[in-house]
């Protein structure tokens, strides 16, 4: 994917990348490369991967940390280059300090739609199995999930997958940036592949409806597409109320 169009210069640094991208980018990076060097030590997943509010791993603090941790180096790299692509050119315009309060913004509102979906379907779940099944999942399950086992009985097991699983990765953020970056330069032509000509507008409404698609019929499972989402939802409503204040 690229893109065209004229920006202002402002302060940049390493490959022209101004200087918050480039922060946040060797944060994740180190992140990741912390994750993988001491993972026979400790699970660094366990303690800062977004944990749904139940699960005896949940922390306050996850709401920021998954934002910077990933799954893998391809994760990584695709967060990292949409990053650069995109909020290169909203920190250029909106200056450092806007540009990371959108970024926290949306990374913790994508957290917050992610747990809500969860609460969502933990209650459909809920409501076939016994109370006894129940407690049986929370209090057995997450020792069985770091042994890499689960329960034979489906919807045991889709409780015990909810309940720990964390959400990891700075996509929520990242599909914020994207929305934001569709509705201020929302005639920029962007390159899919290299090749295939976009509006920004058009290219943003697209996906947005395939995560919702995604997301809606639990297509590709392992992938938090209401978490991204969450980030494009909570980006137009920051956008919205900045436009409001005049300040946008």
């Amino acid at each position: 994917m690229n893109a065209t169009q004229g920006f202002g210069s402002g302060r940049r640094g390493l490959m022209g990348m101004p200087p918050l991208v480039l922060n946040l980018i060797i944060v994740n990076a180190l992140f990741l490369l912390i994750t993988n060097l001491f993972k026979e030590q400790f699970n660094l997943y366990s303690l800062l991967g977004l944990h749904y509010f139940t699960s005896p791993n949940f922390e306050s603090w996850q709401f920021v940390s998954y934002m910077f941790m990933h799954g893998d180096l391809y994760h990584l790299v695709f967060n990292m280059f949409a990053l650069w692509m995109f909020g290169s050119i909203l920190e250029q315009v909106w200056g450092p300090k806007r540009f990371l309060t959108f970024y926290m913004v949306t990374g913790i509102g994508a957290g917050l739609v992610q747990l809500l979906v969860a609460y969502i379907r933990l209650q459909s779940i809920e409501g076939l199995l016994t109370p006894e099944q129940i407690d049986y999942v929370y209090t057995q399950g997450p020792e069985l999930w770091r042994e890499g086992k689960t329960f034979s009985e489906q919807s045991m097991a889709a409780l015990n997958r909810i309940i720990n699983t964390p959400t990891v990765g700075a996509s929520g953020a990242v599909f914020g940036i994207l929305l934001a970056f569709g509705m201020m330069f929302p005639n920029t032509m962007l390159y899919v592949f290299f090749a295939i000509p976009i509006r920004a507008k058009y290219f943003v409404i697209i996906y947005g409806a395939l995560e919702l698609y995604f997301g809606v019929t639990g297509t590709q499972e392992g992938i938090a597409h209401f978490a991204h989402l969450g980030g494009m939802v909570f980006g137009f409503f920051l956008i919205k109320y900045w436009k409001k204040k005049g300040v946008y």
